[in-house]
Order: structure tokens, then sequence, then C-alpha cells
């Protein structure tokens, strides 16, 4: 029922041709001949704005990003290509190159000097040179 990646479907927010029709139908009714035209001059109103907006939001990004915005490729993108099931009977079929990958992979030795280990060790001098908290053993 729903479409590969980079398809549209038939159906949009899950209603089909057919219920939009009845939906419709219902506000015609419910509306009047009188207030139809009316609503649907805002309707019409109301996707030109979200069109605009869309289209505003894609012409400052497309300004801020450069050439860059260009060059993406969107389809790597869309998170409906990713399916969980797919990517986890992959991961267990394909032990083998895990292993491969962790062998060849060598580790970088943390640098003495670095910011982190720095932190560490004068977290742990101010912590030893801490006096233990006072203790009321009549408290309740």
């Amino acid at each position: 029922m729903d479409a590969p990646p980079g398809r549209y479907s038939r159906d949009m927010f899950g209603l089909t041709f057919e219920k939009i029709l009845l939906i419709g139908i219902i506000a015609v009714f419910l509306l009047g001949p009188d207030k139809l035209p009316h609503y649907a001059a805002q309707l019409a109103r109301l996707v030109r704005q979200l069109r605009d907006m869309a289209n505003g939001a894609k012409d400052r990004m497309r300004d801020e990003m450069g050439p860059e915005f260009d060059d993406l490729d969107w389809k790597k993108l869309d998170p409906r290509q990713y399916d969980p099931r797919r990517i986890i009977r992959e991961a267990l079929a394909d032990e083998d190159p895990v292993k491969e990958q962790s062998a060849s992979i060598s580790r970088a030795e943390p640098n003495p000097d670095g910011a982190y280990l720095k932190r560490k060790r004068a977290r742990e001098a101010a912590l030893a040179a801490l006096e233990p908290a006072p203790f009321d053993s009549e408290a309740t």
C-alpha cells in the first residue's frame, strides 16, 4: 500500500480520492451555495500562502547553503527509504564484514594533554581535596 521511495502514492494523509470527494460533498451540504465560494476562495488563498512559504524557505536555504544546495541528493535524505526490518535483517545476516572492519580499524590513543583528560584530572583533584560532608547522627 505504501509507495516506494521517490514515488507518490494515490492517497494523501491516508485519504483516497473517494474520501476527499465525499468530504467535498458534505462541505457543499453543510456550507450551502451561499458560503461555499467564500470558503473556497479562502482555501485557495491558504494553499497559495503555504506554497509561497515553502518556496521562500527553499530559496532561503539555497541562499544560505550556497552551491552545495544544488549538489545535495535529496533522495538519500528521504526517511521513507529506511526500513528498520531490512536494516536489522542485513545487520544480523552479515556478521563477517563487521568483524573484518573492526580488525582493520586502529584506535587512536587518547591525548594525555587533551582537554577532557585535563578536566577529569582537575575534577578528581578537587574531589580529593574536599572534606567529607558533616554527619549528624541524631538527625532523623
